[in-house]
């Protein structure tokens, strides 16, 4: 009897009864031959059987789908809608498995939950830690010059205006932190509209290859278009949005190359879509940094990068404006290699 199904028990025990039923007829049959029929030793046990089995199983089935139902009010903390209710199944005689397996499906969809709930708060930890030790060095900095000042720093010519300088900066830094993080935030909920229009992505990355020449020069880097890429695309998307995008990129690049290195733009046909990316030589980032390389405040080299200036959320920026667009980010790097960080563009004519 072991995991026997409803039916199988209903027929059992109206096997029983009908059994118990035909015996006593039988005996009765034998003692008193005259007062019974044996159309009724027959006949009854068989009504018993057929009406017993139907009974046992209509009221066995129904008292089993009330405590799956019973269930599924217990399982599910949240109120169910008409149209989301558990029905019977199909197969009657599965309702037992039907029950046991909704049931290991919901433990497995609590742990996955639970699995997520905790990543995200993880994520949420790090996050506001990240965003206090992002902004408490340029507070208490801004702190360190007022005081100074107030303290008869003011008065001294050779050190107020530096000061103030220096406490501007760091305002500034402030601001760029707040002004980088509401950008994120309007991309995640969607409050932010793109403003999408037909444009050459070509020019537009000599464009920038142009506005950032200088700082190239100055760290004696190679900052040009890849060679046999100079072909003009038209791509749909929001110009401003994918200029910032480029901008950050080709930035990140030059920040963490090398000396004499070089940092390439390559734009590609993919049929529907264009990718562009930007690829340099530079020191590269281990593989175990990729996959959160894209997350908030997330730093290789956290000491390096604060030196280098930045508020940390670049590529995080890079990824959130992308996926806007609904395409794609990825990067591909090496240590002492370089890096590449490519995306792609919806192509139009």
């Amino acid at each position: 009897m072991k995991n026997a199904t409803p039916r199988q028990i209903a027929t059992i025990s109206a096997l029983i009864i009908s059994g118990v039923i035909l015996l006593i007829l039988l005996v009765v049959k034998l003692l008193l031959p005259d007062y019974v029929n044996w159309i009724i030793v027959i006949a009854a046990p068989l009504v018993t059987f057929i009406s017993g089995s139907l009974v046992f199983y209509y009221f066995m089935e129904n008292f089993i789908y009330r405590k799956i139902k019973l269930i599924y009010k217990t399982i599910y903390d949240t109120k169910i809608p008409d149209g989301d209710k558990p029905s019977k199944p199909k197969i009657k005689n599965d309702i037992i498995d039907y029950a046991e397996s909704e049931v290991i499906e919901w433990k497995k969809s609590k742990t996955k939950e639970l699995k997520k709930r905790k990543k995200h708060e993880q994520f949420r930890k790090e996050f506001l830690g990240n965003v206090f030790h992002e902004l408490k060095t340029p507070i208490f900095n801004i702190q360190g010059y007022l005081e100074t000042l107030i303290d008869g720093g003011f008065k001294d010519e050779n050190i107020n205006f530096k000061f103030l300088n220096k406490a501007n900066k760091n305002v500034n830094r402030m601001a760029e932190i707040v002004d980088d993080l509401q950008m994120i935030s309007n991309l995640e909920d969607g409050s932010f509209a793109l403003s999408m229009n037909k444009f050459d992505i070509t020019k537009l990355v000599a464009e920038i290859i142009d506005q950032n020449d200088i700082r190239a020069s100055k760290k004696n880097i190679s900052l040009e278009i890849k060679e046999g890429c100079e072909k003009s695309f038209i791509v749909f998307a929001d110009r401003e949005m994918i200029q910032q995008v480029l901008n950050n990129l080709v930035t990140n690049s030059m920040k963490y190359g090398k000396d004499g290195g070089r940092t390439q733009v390559g734009i590609y046909d993919m049929n529907k879509n264009v990718l562009v990316e930007v690829t340099d030589n530079g020191i590269g980032i281990d593989t175990k940094h990729l996959p959160r390389i894209f997350e908030r405040f997330y730093r290789v080299d956290k000491d390096r990068s604060r030196e280098l200036g930045g508020s940390g959320l670049g590529l995080s920026i890079v990824k959130h404006i992308i996926e806007a667009h609904g395409q794609a980010v990825n990067v591909r790097s090496a240590p002492k290699v370089g890096s590449t960080f490519g995306f792609t563009l919806t192509k139009t004519k």
